[in-house]
């Protein structure tokens, strides 16, 4: 399939890069079929104190990720959303290379080109919505907790529940956090970490989404910044200062 469309607006990015950035996003891409525009990644430019970036962004509405990678220079590229199933095709081709990636886009369809293989791939139609409305401005609670401690405890929280819509309950107050799951028909568990946290807060979270997130993170520590029971949390990775995860608590 020749397009010579395609070469007009090419760009190169390292395999590595492009697959971190997928990596990051992927799993906050939306099942909802009635909500098209949300069921794959956002991927687009973004200039940051005039440096360049591509920036990748998924949501399902309750969990939010945006991930980043440095571009030598600014590309001619329009913004698309990447469908579900291109990106696991293309995850899985980009886990078994090291080296560039020529990328071209245009109108309804993108080109990936491997030295060893090309993906072409239609794009998602639809307007993705204003996701930076969606960050939260003023968490100010600062929560910090060693990662693999904070994964291994709401890991072990959670499987208590065997309903899934069971929320994490985190009681925190200073520099301690106490993790919950009530579930009347299979028990409790809690779990108590020590923490660094200034405040007292009690907020419920979906145990998927927190392991979800906390799994993508390269740092030894864990940043959580929180503001008000119902308030979404904003968890970043001190190891990765381009990544940002947001989560919407559960009710009750």
């Amino acid at each position: 399939m020749t397009d010579e469309n395609f070469n007009k607006k090419e760009f190169v990015i390292n395999s590595k890069h492009l697959l971190k950035l997928l990596n990051k996003c992927k799993f906050s891409v939306s099942n909802d079929e009635t909500r098209h525009y949300l069921s794959g990644i956002y991927l687009h430019q973004t200039k940051v104190e005039e440096k360049n970036y591509l920036t990748a962004v998924a949501t399902d509405s309750h969990r939010m990720s945006i991930s980043k990678i440095r571009l030598e220079k600014e590309i001619e590229f329009e913004p698309i959303i990447l469908p579900k199933k291109t990106i696991f095709q293309l995850c899985s081709l980009l886990d078994n290379y090291d080296g560039d990636v020529k990328v071209s886009n245009m109108k309804s369809k993108i080109k990936f080109e491997l030295s060893n293989s090309i993906l072409i791939s239609k794009l998602i139609d639809g307007k993705f919505p204003n996701y930076i409305q969606v960050i939260p401005k003023n968490n100010s609670k600062k929560l910090e907790i060693d990662l693999k401690l904070f994964l291994g405890s709401v890991d072990r929280v959670a499987s208590v529940s065997l309903d899934k819509k069971d929320g994490v309950k985190f009681k925190l107050s200073k520099d301690k956090l106490d993790l919950s799951v009530n579930n009347t028909n299979s028990g409790d568990g809690n779990e108590s970490l020590n923490v660094k946290f200034d405040y007292d807060l009690e907020i419920s979270f979906n145990s998927r989404y927190l392991i979800d997130v906390a799994s993508q993170l390269d740092g030894e520590k864990v940043e959580v910044f929180l503001n008000e029971t119902g308030s979404p949390a904003l968890i970043k990775d001190p190891g990765d200062f381009d990544s940002i995860y947001v989560v919407m608590p559960m009710k009750g």
